[in-house]
């Protein structure tokens, strides 16, 4: 149902319209001609200007909808993009994330009037329904999505320049991490846009750089991040230990009395009394926050509170020490990084 296409539509078949010619030659009882588009995207619309795509549903809804579909697959069928990435990026867009990075708004309307990525300029041209299914025709103008295309590419370059030109001594820090990351988010996004150029045999602007070598910085920040671990009331460093364990599984190094980023802790055991039990129970909470000593801020704030029993106190003691530290362990690196990916940086 879709093929790449090119050429004037005829007249009465833009904006979205339901074909309704004069001629009643179409399937009984629809008293309506099936458009040419319907069979052949290229009858109507020539591969040599236009990208065209057919879908087909119970409804105009369904039939606009499945359309588009027709016509992103064309360009996905060679997009190796992540697209939870590009997600990131058409929300960041939307969110006004992008705003203050670029004084042009060309990324900024075109994103947040798409419905997906490889669909910015796309447009339903006809909707026509034989009585029983509606039929719709997306369609994208070359000449148009390369102009389109290649100045949001340009836009994003200006903002990963932006992000990433910041002195030495900045780096390697949060706010770094962050300029990086979201570089690498940008960096996925002009993959898909080069893609479409490319599908559609446009020049692809020289010097792109691959979204990995952003991530691949934004990794490396964070090994050059140390973090100074403290807990107090903690036996044997135990929950330091596990608290430290899972810092490194998420790329930092741990260490340094004068470090700026510290996580500061505080375990706290206290027995419960539960009269119909036989056993005793200790109740542990563990308060943790990541913090910048510079400004003071709590980055990240982490809690768990739990019990643990036995018939003698000491070993119900020991249980909830040991619980706490599995709990943090199998925990606080999934948490810490699902806050890391979603650090906004700061203009």
């Amino acid at each position: 149902f879709f093929s790449g296409c090119a050429g004037a539509p005829p007249a009465g078949r833009e904006g979205g319209n339901i074909s309704v010619p004069e001629a009643v030659n179409g399937p009984a009882g629809s008293g309506v001609m099936k458009p040419a588009w319907v069979d052949s995207t290229d009858a109507v619309y020539d591969r040599n200007s236009y990208v065209a795509g057919v879908g087909t549903g119970r409804d105009r809804a369904g039939a606009e909808q499945s359309a588009f579909a027709a016509l992103s697959s064309i360009f996905r069928q060679s997009l190796q993009a992540d697209q939870t990435i590009s997600v990131s990026y058409q929300e960041a867009v939307r969110n006004g994330l992008t705003e203050s990075w670029t004084e042009n708004t060309s990324v900024e309307n075109a994103i947040k009037t798409s419905t997906a990525m490889d669909l910015v300029g796309a447009e339903i041209r006809d909707v026509w329904n034989d009585g029983v299914t509606f039929y719709a025709v997306a369609v994208m103008e070359k000449a148009r999505t390369a102009r389109l295309y290649t100045q949001m590419i340009q836009d994003n370059r200006k903002i990963i320049d932006a992000l990433t030109g910041i002195p030495a001594s900045d780096r390697n820090s949060m706010d770094g991490l962050a300029r990086f990351q979201f570089a690498m988010v940008i960096a996925d996004a002009n993959q898909v846009f080069a893609n479409v150029l490319s599908v559609i045999g446009a020049p692809v602007p020289e010097g792109l750089r691959h979204p990995d070598d952003y991530r691949l910085e934004a990794l490396d920040i964070i090994k050059n991040i140390p973090v100074l671990v403290t807990v107090e009331n903690d036996r044997e460093n135990r929950v330091r230990n596990a608290f430290a364990s899972a810092l490194s599984s998420a790329g930092f190094r741990t260490g340094g009395n004068n470090s700026r980023y510290q996580l500061r802790a505080r375990l706290s055991l206290s027995e419960v009394e539960l009269p119909t039990q036989t056993n005793k129970f200790i109740r542990y909470s563990i308060e943790g926050n990541f913090v910048d000593s510079a400004t003071a801020e709590i980055l990240f704030p982490y809690s768990i509170v739990d019990r643990e029993g036995h018939p003698v106190l000491s070993e119900a003691e020991a249980r909830a020490v040991r619980a706490a530290e599995n709990k943090i362990r199998e925990e606080y690196t999934q948490s810490l990084s699902a806050y890391l990916s979603q650090l906004i940086p700061q203009r």
